[in-house]
Formats: C-alpha cells, structure tokens, sequence
C-alpha cells in the first residue's frame, strides 16, 4: 500500500518492485532498479526517507526516522530480512545483515557490512569496508576481497530477482 501522509507523497521509480504486504507512506523517495520485499514498512512521516538505486530492502524491515535525523540509503546498498533502520545514513554498498538495527545518528559506510543480529547504536561510525558484529556492535575486521565480492552478488542477484517478480506481476 502507497499512501500520502501529511500533503507528502512517495515519489517510487517506474523500474522499482514493490512487494504485496509493503506499506510507504509521507516523504519517501525510491530510486531505479530498487526492490522492496513482502511486509516490509517504509514510513516518511517525521523526516524524509531516501532510498538509492539498486537497494534491496528484504522481507520484514521497518525504515523510519525522526525529527532531528532523516534516513539516507545510498546506492546498491543490501537490507536483510527483518532489519530495522532508524534516522541514519547507510552508504553506497554497505550490507546490513538480517535481523539487525541501526540507530538514530548512526552512519554505516562505504561497503561495510554489519552482521546479522548487530546492534548498531546512536551516533555510531562505522567506517568503511569493515565488518561490525554484536550488540553494541563493533568493527572486529577489515573486509576482503571475498567479502566484498559476495556482497556485489547478493546486491545484483536482488536486482535480477525484483525485475523477475515484477514481469511476474504484470503478467498476472
């Protein structure tokens, strides 16, 4: 469901797929060749959401922000399945791992990947092309070039699979 909220209307890319069960509402932006999966909550309401092109945003996440901290999601970034984001700034890249949270102020960069389960807490940096892991979360190593290739493919196989479920979802 798409829905205004306060004379703000989500502006959504033509190529991007939405999921059935996904809800946006108020100021939120979605960029090209974007996916949002089944259940997911996207809500604009208090502050601006942006969302890059290419992101892939999996079953189950809550995205918001608040008064004093809007939400940015750059380009090609990965959410798992069941994260919270909460007025901050993933960068380009980044992968945050499934049932994670990431707090009010906090900024994840440049192809950084936070493990699943992570607590990434208010105002905390997590500095690029590491991984960070636990509750408070903390950076424990720099990637790899694996790494770092692992997450490209999981980024373009969500790419692939929203342009699937959309032709799917015409077709019907």
């Amino acid at each position: 469901m798409i829905y205004p909220y306060d004379n703000t209307h989500p502006e959504i890319a033509k190529s991007c797929y939405i999921a059935d069960g996904v809800v946006v509402t108020g100021d939120v932006s979605i960029g090209d060749d974007s996916s949002i999966w089944f259940h997911t909550v996207i809500r604009g309401d208090v502050a601006p959401t942006e969302i890059g092109d290419r992101v892939n945003i999996q079953d189950q996440c809550m995205l918001h922000q608040s008064p004093a901290q809007p939400l940015t999601i750059e380009d090609d970034v990965s959410i798992g399945h069941q994260v919270v984001v909460h007025g901050c700034t993933i960068r380009k890249k980044a992968l945050i791992g499934m049932k994670a949270t990431v707090l009010d102020g906090a900024e994840v960069g440049e192809e950084a990947f936070v493990a699943a389960g992570a607590l990434v807490t208010p105002g905390t940096n997590i500095p690029p092309r590491t991984l960070a892991m636990g509750s408070p979360a903390r950076v424990v190593r720099d990637l790899n070039a694996e790494d770092l290739e692992e997450m490209k493919r999981v980024r373009e196989a969500y790419v692939e699979r929203g342009k699937t479920y959309a032709k799917a979802k015409r077709q019907t």
